[in-house]
C-alpha cells in the first residue's frame, strides 16, 4: 500500500469512528475516544506531505540502486509502520465499538500511545527536512551554521521520549524482537533501582534485574522511567547494565545454547616489542611496541576459539600465556590426531560502544563462526573507557592482530587469509587498525567485514541518527556519554547534584550520609513523578551543572602530523575537504604512529553525537540565552504553524555544547581519514541495519570508499536492531542476518578464483 492511500484510508476511518464516539453522550471515554481520532485525522495529513519529500529524494543518498537504504528512507519506514498499526487499530475499532466485548479502556490507551508516537515521528520529519534543506547536496551528515546546529540540538533532546519505550516499544522492529526488547526495558529500569545496592558493594544478581513486575504491567510507568534513565544516568551505569550479559548464570546459559568447541582459551599476551617484515620489503622489520597510552605497558587479552584442536593449539608456548577464567576455563586433552592448521584465520575485535561487554560476551555467536568457516578466530579483550580512553584500545587491538600475524602457527593457523571482523565500536576499530598496519608499512588484513560500524565520533547531525530518540538499545544521550568517555572528555559526578537522585535511579555513593541523603531525594522524586503521571506537574527551577570527574587525554593520545592532518587544520576539515586530498599528501608513516607523545594537547569535551559545534562553553552559554523568537526563526521554523510535539518532563531542558578535536582524528572517526589514507584498506564487506541511528555511518563510508573506487560491499538488513550479531539465536531474522556476516567472511577467506 502507497503511502497516500495508506493515509487516505486512515483519514477516513478516523473521521468515521470520531464521527461514532461523538454521537455516544457526554461521556469521558466516549470524548476522549473521539478527541483521540481526531488527533490521528490532524497527524496523518500533516504528516503524508512531508513523508512524501523525503521519500522523493531518499534515492540521492543511496550507494547505488541495489542498496536503497539512508537515514531518510528509515524515517519514512518507521512513520509507515505507526500509521499502519493505526490503521489497523482503527479497522479493528471499526469493526468491534458496538460489541459488549469491546475492550475500551485497553483500545483507548494504546490509541493515545501511538497517536503520542505518530506526534513525535512528525517532528523528527519536520527535522530531517530541515537539514535536506540546509545541508550540502549528497550529504548526509550536517555541515553548516554551528548556531543552527545548536539550536537543533536543543530542540531535538527536548522532545518527549517516553511514548517510544511504553506501549509501542520497538515498534519498528520485526514482531520477534520485540519481546526481547521488552524484557530489556523492564530489566533496564529494574537495574536502575539495584544499582545504587551494586554501588554500595552488594551483587546483583540476574533473577533481580527483570523482577520489575510494576514496569512489566504498567507501559505509561515504564516509558517514563525508562526516558528519566536515558536522559540522566552516566556512563558506569550503561557500562554496568551492559556488562549483566556477563554474568556466570547468563553467560552459562548463553554458551549451552552454542556451538560445542574444542578450544576456547583466554591469552595474556605479555607487554614486549617485537619485530614485523615490511610489506614492500620483507628483510626490513619494524618494531610493534607494546601498548602505551594512559597506563603504561601493560599485557592484552585475547581469546583463542576454535571448533577443532588444531596443530599449535596445545603447544607449550601457547599454553605458557593460558589466563584461568576459573570453573569454565576450558582444559584441553590430548589426542592421538589434531586438525592441520588452517589457511584462514579470524581476528575479531568486539562492540559494546567503547565502555562494555569482552570476548565472553559475543562467545556464544563466535562458536558458530568458529565452526562454520572451519577456521580459527582470535577475539580481543581490549581496555575500555572511561578508564582507557583512546587510543589504547586502538594501540592493544593494533598490538594483538600484529601479534597473531607473526604467531599465527601458535593459533592453529597457517595466516594466509586473515580477516578483521568486529560490530559496533568493534567495526570502527577494525578499519583503524587496518589504516595503522598500512601506516606502519606491515600486513594488512586480507578484508574486513564491519557490522554496523561507528564510522564518525565527531559530533554532527544526520536523518538516521534521529533514529535515537526512539531505539531503545541507542539512545542519544547513552551514545554521546559513550563516545564522551571513549575520547576522554570529562566524567559526570553528580556527588552534589540533586539531579542525582532521579526516581528511584539515583547513584549512591558508598559513604553512608550520602546514602541517607540520596534516599530522601530519591522518595521526593518517585513522588513527583508519580504525580506527573497522574496529571499534577512539578517544577524544577534549576538544573546543577555536574562537576568534571577527570578532564585529561594522555598526551600520548595522538602524534598529529604538521601540515594537511596537523591539529590545527584537521579541526576545521569537513568531509569535502578530506574528498579533495590527492595522495600526495599522505603523510610518513612514523609520524601516523599512535605511540608517539602528542605534539599538542586536545581539550577534553563532552561530545554529543548531534552536532559539531566549534564554539567555546562561553559560546555555547550565550546561545543557550537565545530568546524564543530568535529559535523560532530557527529549527522550529520548520514546524507548520499550530504544530506543537511533545516535550520532555524529565531531566535537563538545557545542554552545554562542547568541542574536541580529538574526534576528528581519522584514527577515531574513519569517515574523515583522506583519501590518501582510504586507499590503503583492504575490500571492505559492510553488513548494516536499516533502523539503526548507525545506519548513515555506513552508507556514507561505503560512498567514499566507492568514490575512490576501493572494493566494497553494503548489505542493509531489514526491521531488526542494532546489536543483532548478539542477538542470533534469538529468531529467523537475527540466525539471517547472521548468517550474513558469515557470508561476507567466508568471502574474505575464501576469494573466488580466476575465471578459466
Amino acid at each position: 500500500m502507497d503511502l497516500h492511500t495508506m493515509t487516505q484510508s486512515l483519514v477516513t476511518l478516523a473521521e468515521d469512528n470520531m464521527a461514532f464516539f461523538s454521537s455516544q453522550g457526554p461521556g469521558e471515554t466516549a470524548r476522549r475516544l473521539s478527541s483521540v481520532f481526531a488527533g490521528v485525522r490532524e497527524q496523518a495529513l500533516g504528516l503524508e506531505p512531508t513523508l512524501g519529500r523525503l521519500l522523493s529524494v531518499a534515492h540521492l543518498f543511496d550507494l547505488d540502486t541495489e542498496t536503497p537504504a539512508n537515514g531518510y528512507r528509515s524515517l519514512v519506514h518507521t512513520a509507515r509502520c505507526c500509521l499502519l498499526h493505526l490503521l489497523h487499530k482503527s479497522r479493528h475499532v471499526a469493526s468491534n465499538r458496538r460489541s459488549i466485548f469491546f475492550r475500551t479502556s485497553h483500545n483507548l490507551a494504546e490509541l493515545e500511545a501511538y497517536l503520542a508516537t505518530l506526534t513525535q515521528l512528525r517532528a523528527l520529519a519536520y527535522y530531517a527536512q530541515h537539514l535536506l534543506a540546509t545541508n550540502q547536496p549528497g550529504r548526509l551528515f550536517f555541515e553548516g551554521d554551528e548556531r543552527v546546529t545548536a539550536d537543533f540540538l536543543h530542540e531535538y533532546v527536548s522532545l518527549h521520549k517516553g511514548c517510544f519505550y511504553g506501549r509501542c516499544l520497538g515498534f519498528q522492529f520485526t514482531p520477534a524482537i520485540r519481546p526481547f526488547l521488552q524484557t530489556v526495558s523492564v530489566g533496564l529500569v529494574s537495574f536502575g533501582e539495584h544499582y545504587k545496592r551494586n554501588e554500595t558493594g552488594l551483587s546483583v544478581t540476574a533473577s533481580s534485574l527483570f523482577t520489575g513486575g510494576r514496569f512489566a504491567i504498567d507501559p505509561e510507568l515504564r516509558g517514563a522511567e525508562f526516558e528519566r534513565i536515558v536522559q540522566n544516568l552516566d556512563v558506569h551505569f550503561w557500562k554496568a547494565f551492559w556488562n549483566i550479559t556477563e554474568i556466570q548464570v547468563l553467560s552459562s546459559l548463553a554458551n549451552m545454547a552454542s556451538a560445542t568447541v574444542r578450544v576456547s582459551r583466554v591469552l595474556s599476551l605479555p607487554p614486549t616489542a617485537f619485530e614485523m617484515p615490511l610489506t614492500a620489503d620483507p628483510k626490513v622489520t619494524v618494531t610493534i611496541s607494546p601498548p602505551l597510552a594512559h597506563t603504561g605497558p601493560g599485557p592484552v587479552l585475547v581469546r583463542l576459539i576454535s571448533y577443532d584442536l588444531r596443530e599449535g593449539q596445545d603447544s607449550e608456548e601457547l599454553s605458557s600465556l593460558v589466563r584461568s577464567e576459573g570453573p569454565r576455563s576450558l582444559e584441553l586433552r590430548s589426542r592421538p590426531q589434531q586438525a592441520p592448521r588452517s589457511r584462514r584465520l579470524v581476528v575479531h575485535i568486539h562492540g559494546g560502544g567503547f565502555v562494555a561487554q569482552t570476548s565472553k560476551s559475543h562467545e556464544p555467536y563466535l562458536k558458530s563462526w568458529a565452526q562454520e568457516l572451519g577456521a580459527p578466530i582470535l577475539s580481543i579483550d581490549y581496555s575500555l573507557a572511561p578508564e582507557a580512553p583512546f587510543p589504547r584500545a586502538l594501540e592493544e587491538c593494533f598490538y594483538a592482530y600484529c601479534w597473531a600475524v607473526k604467531h599465527c602457527a601458535l593459533l592453529g593457523s597457517t595466516g594466509e587469509r586473515i580477516c578483521l571482523a568486529g560490530d559496533s565500536a568493534g567495526g570502527n576499530l577494525c578499519f583503524t587498525v587496518s589504516l595503522r598496519a598500512a601506516a606502519y608499512g606491515v600486513r594488512v588484513p586480507d578484508g574486513i567485514m564491519a557490522a554496523y560500524p561507528a564510522t564518525m565520533l565527531q559530533a554532527t547531525a544526520s536523518p538516521s541518527r534521529l533514529l535515537s530518540l526512539m531505539d531503545p538499545l541507542l539512545p542519544l544521550s547513552m551514545l554521546s556519554k559513550c563516545v564522551n568517555a571513549y575520547a576522554g572528555g570529562v566524567t559526570e559526578d553528580h556527588s552534589d547534584s540533586d539531579q542525582k537522585a532521579l526516581g528511584v535511579m539515583g547513584l549512591v555513593q558508598r559513604d553512608t550520609a550520602l546514602l541517607f541523603r540520596d534516599l530522601r531525594l530519591g522518595a521526593s522524586s518517585w513522588l513527583n513523578s508519580f504525580l506527573e503521571l497522574s496529571g499534577h506537574k512539578s517544577h524544577s527551577n534549576s538544573v546543577p551543572v555536574a562537576e568534571p570527574m577527570r578532564c585529561s587525554v594522555s598526551e600520548t593520545a595522538l602524534a598529529q602530523p604538521e601540515g594537511p592532518l596537523g591539529m590545527d587544520s584537521l579541526k576545521g576539515l569537513t568531509l569535502h575537504d578530506l574528498s579533495l586530498r590527492g595522495s600526495s599528501e599522505t603523510p610518513d608513516t612514523p609520524e601516523l604512529s599512535l605511540s608517539a607523545g602528542a605534539r599538542g594537547h586536545s581539550t577534553p569535551s563532552a561530545v554529543n553525537f548531534l552536532l559539531r559545534p566549534e564554539d567555546t562553553s562561553e559560546e555555547s552559554e550565550a546561545g543557550d540565552e537565545l530568546s524564543t523568537k530568535d529559535r523560532v526563526q530557527g529549527v522550529c521554523a520548520a514546524f507548520p504553524e499550530g504544530f506543537h510535539p511533545r516535550r520532555s518532563s524529565h531531566g535537563a531542558k538545557r545542554m552545554t555544547l562542547y568541542s574536541s578535536p580529538i574526534v576528528k582524528n581519522p584514527f577515531m572517526s574513519p569517515l574523515l581519514a583522506p583519501d590518501s589514507m582510504l586507499q590503503t584498506l583492504p575490500p571492505v564487506h559492510i553488513v548494516a541495519c536499516a533502523l539503526d541511528p548507525m545506519l548513515d555511518d555506513s552508507v556514507m563510508f561505503a560512498r567514499r570508499l566507492r568514490s575512490l573506487s576501493q572494493p566494497v560491499t553494503l548489505r542493509v538488513v531489514e526491521d531488526l536492531p542494532h546489536g543483532f550479531l548478539g542477538l542470533a539465536a534469538l529468531c529467523r531474522e537475527t540466525r539471517q542476518a547472521a548468517a550474513l556476516c558469515v557470508e561476507r567472511i567466508r568471502l574474505i577467506l575464501n576469494p573466488p578464483g580466476p575465471p578459466v
